[in-house]
């Protein structure tokens, strides 16, 4: 069976935030851009509950919930969006060739889609403990006290004891955050030390609301769903020990991994994988193609930033569909 062929102007790889509004962007400027699908349509936000920092929702709102709206928005000024699973890309000419499948595990090519430009907003995911309890709701608690951004969810333990799982600098940082909301919080770590520079791991040893566990890994995190979190079980590696201990709320800070294997070898990347991008643009290394949201954003990793560097990346392509259509121009005359 031959694959459906498509042909864009624009092509959005992810649905977070930042691809979202990149179709927003691009379909007002009449690029008809098409939108394909991730894994996990609609990103990180869609496995969030409350979402109360980002403009607009004075009362909040839940992550779903804004990432359908993001959808409509961008539906409505004429974004095609398919679900395709992308199994590898072409980038050394223009048009740049995506070949799709209809699943991870398909072997058949089923679409291929040529593109004048390439968005990539295939995100990050955070990293898991796979402990029993971690899961999103309602398998688990992730959005009922399992998390994985302080900047997030910080506010809603406000007055309530926490753990924070991590010895890096992502982990101290969260920790000192979350010392602004909590009653206390633990930091727990595997290790007999932290793997965080000095200056932050003085930080946290130093800090009053804040004290560490050392060679201790969770195991399974408890509570019920009208409740969430009620206790953790902990492992210390030095005594054997097991045992209960009592928190309303886990962050998990162990690093996040930006969603893009895909270009390994074809883009420039720091060494965790996340795209680098030129100056203040969403320029990657080849003309043609942006990066934005938390695919090449480490620092941040908000929706709202990843959001912003959606519509710097549309704004990046219209103009450098823009200026090859000129130049052509020039070149045919």
């Amino acid at each position: 069976m031959e694959p459906n062929r498509i042909q864009k102007k624009v092509v959005i790889l992810g649905s977070g935030p930042a691809g979202l509004t990149a179709a927003i962007y691009a379909s007002r400027a009449q690029l008809e851009p098409l939108v394909i699908d991730g894994p996990q349509p609609g990103g990180q936000l869609t496995i969030t509950t409350d979402v109360e920092n980002y403009p607009g929702f004075a009362d909040g709102i839940m992550g779903p919930a804004l990432m359908d709206e993001f959808r409509k928005q961008a539906e409505r000024f004429g974004t095609e969006i398919i679900n395709v699973w992308i199994d590898r890309v072409d980038l050394a000419n223009r048009p740049f060739t995506l070949f799709g499948k209809s699943s991870q595990d398909a072997e058949e090519i089923t679409t291929i889609i040529e593109a004048e430009t390439l968005i990539i907003s295939t995100g990050a995911s955070a990293k898991w403990l796979g402990i029993p309890g971690e899961d999103p709701v309602p398998n688990g608690f992730g959005g009922n006290g399992v998390s994985a951004c302080a900047t997030c969810d910080g506010f809603f333990f406000r007055g309530k004891p926490i753990v924070v799982v991590g010895g890096g600098d992502t982990a101290m940082e969260e920790a000192l955050f979350l010392t602004k909301f909590a009653s206390e919080v633990t930091v727990i770590h595997r290790r007999d030390e932290f793997r965080a520079s000095k200056i932050m791991a003085d930080r946290v040893l130093n800090h009053e609301k804040i004290k560490v566990l050392w060679n201790t890994e969770v195991k399974e995190i408890h509570g019920t769903k009208e409740t969430g979190v009620e206790k953790i079980t902990l492992f210390n590696s030095e005594t054997n020990a097991t045992y209960d201990y009592e928190t309303q709320g886990v962050f998990i800070a162990i690093g996040h991994k930006p969603n893009t294997d895909l270009f390994k070898g074809v883009l420039e990347m720091d060494e965790t994988g996340y795209l680098r991008t030129e100056g203040r643009s969403m320029k990657t290394n080849i003309p043609g193609v942006f990066a934005c949201g938390d695919a090449q954003d480490s620092y941040y990793r908000q929706a709202i930033t990843a959001a912003g560097t959606g519509c710097m990346a549309a704004i990046d392509a219209e103009r450098f569909l823009a200026e090859h259509e000129s130049e052509a121009g020039a070149a045919a005359s």
